[in-house]
């Protein structure tokens, strides 16, 4: 998809991945709507995107942690700019640690926002596509949804549910004009895995797993990555070309691989 004059919506927009992402759909000529929760941040954003071109970002705070924050977020972007041409749900939380400490309200959180997320956003875009013969959904999980994430079983599950929700809707609607991309990074350097308070349960269990497992890129390094693969209208963006790697030796023998999880986990545990 070009992106020149279209309407893109970006969630988790206010830093890290969904503010590289909004920046780069900027510049390819988008009209874009940026949304989270962090209201002052995200209106940094849209003031400086409107600087350079006037009236071409919108800011929405949203809770998209529920259907209704969904549709009011869907809303509020179609009164603004009219027909979404591409919604991206990469809003995301690393909440939550080994079964037994983490409680259903966290559960509950990582479902909502990880996963379900993309769903109720999707199920209020998809009437509208369906009619225009054309859409674009994209999503951010994460190399966990691919492997699995050491440290945070909430993460992972939802990450996993995250791609095969992705993988649903290609295969669903693929043929009826609706396209779908999903970002699988492993290391990148955002609040999530460097939290500025150092308080993040990715970033005081997983987060050393995920350090050692490969390089650590930059969100505008992804962001380019991303923007291409929309552009050549590819289902997968995996800007860790180990990642690709990790997940064959798992399929080619999954006990070799699990075994080798425990011991990285024993590692990163001991360090």
């Amino acid at each position: 998809m070009n992106l020149d004059g279209k309407t893109t919506v970006v969630t988790g927009a206010a830093n890290g991945i969904g503010a590289a992402l909004a920046r780069r759909f900027h510049t390819a000529g988008a009209r874009v709507v940026v949304a989270d929760r962090d209201k002052a941040n995200l209106e940094k954003i849209a003031a400086e995107l409107n600087a350079i071109r006037p009236d071409s970002a919108f800011a929405v705070a949203a809770d998209i942690g529920s259907e209704e924050g969904n549709v009011a977020l869907i809303d509020a972007a179609r009164a603004k700019f009219g027909f979404i041409d591409l919604f991206y749900a990469n809003a995301g939380v690393a909440i939550g640690t080994d079964l037994e400490s983490t409680d259903e309200a966290t559960w509950n959180a990582a479902m909502n926002i990880n996963l379900h997320a993309h769903r109720w956003a999707a199920k209020h875009l998809m009437g509208e596509w369906l009619a225009a013969g054309e859409g674009y959904f994209c999503s951010t999980a994460s190399a966990a949804g691919l492997l699995s994430q050491i440290g945070s079983g909430p993460y992972s599950v939802t990450k996993h549910g995250a791609v095969a929700f992705a993988e649903y809707l290609s295969i669903t609607y693929g043929d009826r004009g609706i396209r779908v991309t999903t970002l699988c990074p492993q290391g990148v350097n955002t609040n999530m895995l460097n939290p500025p308070d150092a308080g993040g349960d990715l970033a005081s269990s997983g987060g050393g797993a995920v350090k050692a497992s490969g390089a650590v890129l930059e969100p505008e390094e992804v962001a380019d990555i991303v923007y291409q693969t929309i552009l050549d209208e590819r289902f997968l963006v995996m800007p860790h070309p180990e990642v690709h790697t990790y997940e064959k030796r798992k399929v080619d023998d999954r006990d070799r691989w699990l075994t080798g999880m425990r011991r990285l986990q024993a590692r990163v545990t001991a360090g």
